[in-house]
């Protein structure tokens, strides 16, 4: 736990964001305060799809299976145990007798059924529907508007039993379970409240926490949740969620014991931290990349995209710009177990400019100025200005750079209003298909409306498909496709973790590929 301390400076932050000091806090009743960039969408898990919103999801949710803390794979979560047929399409799970709804009523197969229609339903208008529709038979169908919810094949065989049939042997679905598209949620309180229900006075869950306070853009407050079947392995009292998307603030923040982890760390603090031992940095399964609006001129031309992504020294971003280990990308799925990869693409700047001229700009000449978006975030800003000037320098044209705060920014992108778009993708399972399945034609998070009829049917072919090396050839297909021939986006880097905790102070945090750290497994030394 935090010694207590008189913390002088940041008063106007402290009193900006209203809460007490963390550290104070901490060394009388186990507070747990985390830096957690961005204020979320929504605490509805069918109406989110960011890393900011999953950090609170684990602590006031739990599916069917939840992650390990240490590997992030699949355990026992609201369901006790299950069986996979033989040729890995059904999956039969058994519900725990003593899995409840924070206000004590009983969660049944019939509300994990009805929960998975409702994030299904074209009416919700879920961001994340894609995911589930990738897995279930029939629910692509169904959240197409083409057939009803009968033909989702989810079953509700008993109170205790629940059943569901994939479109194909996936070999990540259990995996996958755990993500907050699959979550099962409160129909009843929903039904009574409606889109209030995400309320604090409202609020009904089934996680290690239950939702004390949302203050929008001040902090989100969990406290132990007595009704959860595993409630005796909650150790803090409180867990504080604080939306701080300016890096220096929350580093600042952090070295100020206002916080306890902070999720990102500055970019122009990266050579200092390195030197501290409460700064965790790890491997990361994610993908740092540009979309590009295939959609509008002049990025509805390959020999733009390609041109744009063949004129940046990724080498020289990663060792003078985010400088934390970062590795240059070339390909969309990161170095994976098992899956051979692709060659990609190489930087290239005479070809790139051949390319553009090419397209009909030679030398640059003609080329409209573009906009290049971000949501706010000072280590976004560094990497666009980086790349603005790589394309003046390199291909002679201009890019303007704009900044929305989170939630406008996500808007933005599923309404295609962009140009060039900042992203980044963290895989939801350890499988190349996280990396991909998102970019078939029409996908809810294909923003940048990249469309190959070809590469649809390989991602489509490799989901019907068995483990296995044939498996992932197709696989490979389709990434060639993509990134080799189509350039659809534009990878820049693979992430690694960047997160400052002092791991001497505090147990059940754990680096993973995922990042994923589920904080009813966290407690202080």
């Amino acid at each position: 736990m935090k010694k207590t301390i008189l913390i002088i400076g940041l008063v106007t932050l402290v009193a900006a964001f209203g809460f007490a000091s963390g550290a104070q806090e901490a060394a009388g009743g186990g507070e747990f305060i985390i830096g957690n960039g961005a204020e979320p969408e929504s605490l509805d898990p069918h109406r989110v799809s960011g890393v900011p919103e999953h950090r609170i999801m684990m602590g006031i949710y739990e599916g069917l299976v939840t992650p390990d803390p240490e590997t992030a794979t699949a355990m026992p979560g609201v369901a006790e145990s299950w069986e996979i047929s033989s040729d890995g399409t059904v999956y039969t799970f058994t519900l725990r007798d003593d899995a409840v709804w924070s206000d004590g009523t009983p969660i049944t197969a019939q509300q994990v059924r009805d929960s998975w229609i409702r994030v299904l339903d074209p009416e919700t208008a879920a961001p994340y529907a894609w995911f589930p529709s990738m897995f279930i038979k029939g629910a692509a169908e169904f959240n197409a508007g083409d057939a009803g919810a009968d033909a989702v094949a989810v079953e509700a065989v008993d109170d205790r039993t629940f059943r569901f049939e994939t479109v194909g042997p996936l070999p990540y679905t259990l995996d996958a379970l755990a993500h907050y598209s699959f979550a099962i949620v409160p129909m009843h309180a929903i039904e009574e409240y409606g889109n209030e229900w995400t309320l604090p006075e409202n609020h009904v869950g089934n996680g290690p926490y239950n939702l004390e306070e949302w203050s929008p853009q001040q902090r989100i407050v969990l406290t132990p949740n007595d009704t959860y079947w595993n409630a005796s392995k909650v150790m803090l009292d409180r867990v504080v969620f604080l939306p701080v998307d300016d890096n220096n603030t929350m580093h600042n923040m952090y070295l100020n014991d206002e916080m306890d982890w902070a999720t990102d760390v500055p970019v122009s603090q990266i050579e200092q931290v390195q030197l501290r031992d409460d700064f965790q940095v790890s491997p990361y399964l994610g993908t740092y990349y540009y979309v590009f609006n295939n959609g509008s001129e002049p990025l509805d031309d390959a020999r733009v995209r390609k041109a744009l992504a063949m004129s940046i020294d990724r080498q020289l971003l990663v060792d003078t710009v985010t400088k934390a280990g970062e590795i240059p990308a070339f390909t969309m799925v990161p170095d994976m177990t098992g899956y051979p990869g692709i060659d990609g693409f190489e930087e290239d700047y005479d070809a790139a400019r051949e390319l553009l001229a090419d397209a009909g700009y030679p030398d640059g000449d003609g080329f409209p100025e573009l906009t290049l978006l971000y949501n706010t975030n000072d280590n976004h800003k560094a990497i666009g200005e980086f790349i603005q000037q790589q394309w003046r320098n390199n291909l002679n044209i201009d890019v303007t750079l704009e900044n929305q705060e989170w939630a406008t920014y996500l808007a933005s992108r599923r309404a295609h209003d962009f140009e060039v778009a900042r992203a980044g993708w963290i895989g939801d399972y350890q499988d190349p298909n996280t990396f991909l399945d998102m970019f078939v034609t029409g996908g809810a998070m294909n923003g940048g409306q990249y469309s190959n009829a070809e590469y649809d049917d390989l991602i489509s072919r490799a989901a019907r498909m068995p483990a296995g090396a044939d498996r992932f050839d197709v696989m490979r297909q389709a990434e060639t496709l993509f990134i080799e021939e189509d350039m659809g986006v534009m990878p820049i880097y693979y992430y690694v973790n960047k997160d400052m905790i002092a791991l001497d102070e505090w147990d059940g945090w754990y680096s993973n590929i995922m990042g994923w750290h589920p904080v009813g497994d966290i407690v202080g030394n």
